[in-house]
């Protein structure tokens, strides 16, 4: 599709669905449209059995610098409007992230700035380019992370750190990301995504229960103690092992082949 011509575009490539943040000129600026389109696609994705993988980019040299001031105006100026502005139009982002059970990986192309860190941030890996800066800039205009960036972020670099970073506003660049453990991995511009994809269609090609499963069993661990987390788990693996997936990969690993998962 035209670079113009959509302000975010879906596509599935051998097994790997692609959500491609289109404005470039805004660095990704999020409107009310956009936000409707990226939840559609997720969902999509998750009810594709053909998806195994979702990647989440941006355009030009912005991954997304949150909501677009412009739409801010359009909402009325009371509190209970402001807070719907949230919890009914950004956080269906959230919210159909929070119900996939694919692997998402964002491909942090440029700035992550505010909202648009956040939504780096609920991806299950982050790979980014060696441009690519991240900021929780709500402080700089007077708010406070209203993306999950107070949820996401502690989890990952620790609560104090994840307070400098909230309360300060300030700028990280990729290599300091990596060293914190915001993104997993840091990658020239030009091979971002050539990289990115090829990682995703490594994880395409594993059995698609374990994964999804896998995906499952870390998100519960960190929400309960240590009994509960094995006694799920257990029952994780009593499930999988009933499976043509499990199955086939120990035959395939018995006779030294790549597994085949893909009418399973």
């Amino acid at each position: 599709m035209a670079e113009d011509e959509d302000e975010l575009v879906y596509e599935v490539d051998g097994g790997v669905a692609v959500i491609r943040l289109n404005r470039p000129r805004s660095l990704g600026a999020f409107t009310w449209p956009m936000i409707d389109a990226w939840a559609r696609a997720l969902r999509e994705a998750q009810d594709d059995e053909g998806v195994r993988v979702v990647v989440l980019t941006g355009t030009g040299e912005g991954f997304c610098s949150g909501v677009d001031l412009k739409a801010l105006d359009e909402i009325e100026a009371t509190p209970i409007e402001r807070k719907r502005m949230l919890t009914d139009r950004v956080h269906k982002v959230a919210r159909a992230v929070e119900d996939l059970d694919k692997p998402l990986i964002a491909a942090v192309n440029g700035v992550a700035v505010g909202a648009g860190m956040d939504m780096a941030l609920m991806c299950d890996m982050r790979f980014a380019a060696r441009s690519a800066r991240f900021s929780e800039g709500y402080i700089r205009i007077g708010l406070v992370p209203g993306d999950g960036g107070a949820y996401f972020l502690p989890r990952l670099v620790g609560p104090a750190k994840a307070m400098e970073l909230l309360m300060t506003g300030d700028f990280v660049d990729a290599d300091e990301a990596l060293r914190l453990g915001i993104v997993n991995r840091v990658y020239d511009d030009e091979t971002l995504m050539a990289e990115t994809m090829e990682f995703a269609r490594g994880i395409a090609a594993k059995p698609p229960i374990a994964i999804s499963m896998i995906k499952r069993a870390v998100h519960q661990s960190m929400r309960t103690d240590l009994r509960t987390s094995l006694d799920l788990i257990s029952s994780h693996m009593a499930i999988v092992q009933a499976t043509d997936d499990y199955a086939e990969a120990m035959s395939a690993f018995r006779e030294k082949r790549p597994g085949d998962y893909r009418n399973r």
